[in-house]
């Protein structure tokens, strides 16, 4: 864990607010763009944001956090009672995202999915690589950074309004773009699955911020076996390998719950997962607040 104070805390869209953290005790922990921090609330919640500042900046880490009318209690909390001065944890950045080198690229954000192409963009420019940004809100007054775009960026950001301008034509924008380009997009689910249908697999990388409707098998019960310990944690078919590591006194980091912020990431030396997170894990690791096991044990690093 890194220490931080909040240094600014500025609204930037509606609903939406920016915090600025300072190190409270020597540089940060570098990032590139596309990296997430897990903050760790006053109330005991733990939640993951996009990075969205300078990654050349050591002393500052900047977020936005959309206030949702659905909140477990995460947004509702940095809204209503974080401000300046007040001490954060926060964890070393992760990136499931990472910017990947390319002739061209061409980002596409919605809402409050511009927190981790901004730095993307600006990474571009700063290396002199043609890119675009297609910038998709209701209206004017609910895209953060809109305003903190147009004066970085000029011409290469393009605002859609759809009150006003309808949504893009992302047939268009594939017809157009360079067939070596690289292809970022993070908004709502509509926005994803949009993109999915205009752009080709092998040029587009998606962000989610809510995991993806999909079905699977009925949950069984299984037994994660704790390799450092010799314990043996029986997981049941109603709750996840999370809640059961937790229970057992095996602490295990968690932000979403949902599978799409990697923060409950844990090493499996034996046993096959049954992956249900909507990032991808790497060989030889599994997300323990959704992903389960597809046979009767799994053998942790914990």
């Amino acid at each position: 864990m890194q220490h931080t104070v909040i240094d600014r805390v500025d609204p930037v869209a509606d609903d939406v607010v920016s915090l600025v953290l300072r190190a409270a005790d020597g540089p940060l922990a570098p990032w590139e763009p596309g990296a997430h921090i897990d903050l760790t609330l006053p109330n005991w919640l733990t939640r993951s944001y996009s990075l969205c500042g300078d990654p050349a900046d050591p002393q500052h880490y900047r977020v936005a956090v959309r206030h949702d009318p659905l909140s477990r209690g995460g947004s509702e909390y940095v809204h209503h009672y974080l401000r300046p001065g007040r001490a954060l944890d926060v964890s070393a950045p992760r990136n499931h995202f990472p910017l990947l080198p390319a002739p061209e690229y061409l980002f596409l954000a919605g809402g409050i999915g511009i927190t981790p192409l901004l730095p993307m963009l600006s990474a571009a420019v700063r290396a002199d690589v043609p890119a675009t940004l297609v910038y998709v809100g209701r209206s004017a007054s609910t895209m953060p950074f809109a305003d903190e775009l147009r004066a970085r960026f000029g011409d290469r950001v393009r605002l859609v309004v759809t009150a006003r301008d309808g949504r893009p034509d992302l047939a268009a924008l594939a017809a157009a773009v360079a067939p070596e380009a690289l292809v970022y997009c993070c908004g709502p689910a509509p926005m994803l699955a949009a993109a999915q249908a205009a752009f080709p697999a092998g040029r587009l990388r998606t962000e989610r911020f809510r995991p993806a409707v999909r079905t699977f098998a009925p949950n069984t019960a299984f037994t994660a076996v704790c390799a450092r310990s010799g314990e043996s944690v029986p997981v049941g078919p109603e709750q996840s390998l999370l809640d059961a590591l937790r229970r057992a006194g095996r602490p295990v980091l968690a932000g979403c719950r949902e599978g799409v912020c990697g923060s409950c990431e844990v090493t499996v030396l034996s046993g096959t997962p049954d992956h249900r997170d909507d990032i991808g894990a790497p060989a030889g690791r599994m997300y323990a607040c959704v992903s389960r096991a597809l046979g009767p044990e799994l053998r942790l690093d914990v």
